[in-house]
Parts: structure tokens; C-alpha cells; sequence
């Protein structure tokens, strides 16, 4: 004859009640009305996971700190009150020449609705212009005006400026390290 062990939740495989700190199962109806299976939450291990993180500590409060400083250093010195995206899309048809909007925000890590508002506003103010791509005439190129080619040239010596203000409180091999971790985990 084969043993007969009850398996339900809260119950051990020799029919006595579980112990430890694992959670008790409750049943509790959803917004459909279906029932399901809920685990409370082990309320002193919240506890000490709350207790042990500490925000300070955090990748991302780090990261927010950082970014803030650029971000303050780049409005204080950068020319032609350009934003960092729209200096991103600039710098980056100067690199390369002209592009289709997609592709220009693929490579400034832009999406699609936000490099639309970017370009908008520099061909707005006389910086980029659309053109008929020659390889395909049903997509646009935005390309730099020769005003936007001007302003770029001006704002090369200054955004190198803001990345070494930036990075002022490091030495040579940190800000290469620096460089080569934020690669890795962007």
C-alpha cells in the first residue's frame, strides 16, 4: 500500500504542519473575482531589507547626482542656450553628415518622438534642414544649414570643456576607468 501525503500549502510531507519562516498562504479574490493563492509577506524580513537599503547607496541615486552636475555645468556654459539633446543631435551630424531622423536618434539615444521635437526646433531656429535623401527620395535627410555648421564649430571647444569640468575631480586613469564601466553597463 503507498503512502498518501497531502501536499496543500502550509501542510509538510508527514501531515504536520510546516515550520520556518516561509509565508502562509491565504486565498484572496482578484478585480475578475477569480480566486487565487496569496503569500502574506514575511513581515520582519521586509524589515531587514528595508533596514539594509540605504539610498545613498544606490547605483541610480548616484547616477541621478551625477547627471544633475553635467547637466547644471552644460546650462551654464553651453552656447546658443542648446539643450544637451539638441546639441547631441548637432554634434552628431557634424560627426557623421546628414541622416534619416531614425537613424539620427538611434545614434543619440533618442526616441522617436523626442529627436521629431528636436529636430522641429533646431530646423526652427535655422540649425538643420530636411532634404530628400539621393539614394531614396521617399525619406528625408536632416542635415546641418550652414549656420548649424558655424555653431557647431564654435560648440566643439566648449562641450570639451563641459566633460572636463566634469570630470575635474578625477585623474587620468579614473576618468578612463569611469568611461569604461558606463560603457559596459549602459
Amino acid at each position: 500500500m503507498t503512502d498518501i501525503v497531502d501536499r496543500r500549502p502550509g501542510k509538510s510531507p508527514s501531515g504536520g504542519a510546516r515550520t520556518g519562516t516561509r509565508p502562509k498562504a491565504r486565498r484572496a479574490k482578484n478585480d475578475q473575482g477569480a480566486v487565487r493563492s496569496q503569500r502574506t509577506p514575511n513581515r520582519a524580513g521586509t524589515r531587514d531589507r528595508l533596514a539594509r537599503y540605504l539610498l545613498e547607496e544606490q547605483v541610480g541615486f548616484f547616477l541621478r547626482q551625477v547627471s544633475q552636475r553635467h547637466t547644471t555645468i552644460f546650462a551654464e556654459q553651453m552656447i546658443e542656450g542648446l539643450t544637451p539633446t539638441q546639441w547631441a543631435a548637432l554634434a552628431k551630424l557634424g560627426e557623421r553628415g546628414p541622416l534619416s531622423q531614425n537613424r539620427l536618434g538611434r545614434l543619440t539615444a533618442m526616441d522617436a518622438a523626442t529627436i521629431k521635437g528636436v529636430v522641429d526646433r533646431l530646423t526652427a531656429r535655422g540649425l538643420t534642414e530636411g532634404r530628400p535623401d539621393p539614394a531614396d527620395g521617399r525619406r528625408l535627410t536632416i542635415a546641418l544649414t550652414d549656420q548649424g555648421r558655424a555653431l557647431v564649430k564654435r560648440a566643439i571647444p566648449i562641450a570639451l570643456a563641459i566633460t572636463e569640468q566634469t570630470l575635474a575631480p578625477l585623474g587620468a586613469s579614473e576618468r578612463k576607468t569611469l568611461m569604461r564601466l558606463l560603457g559596459k553597463i549602459k
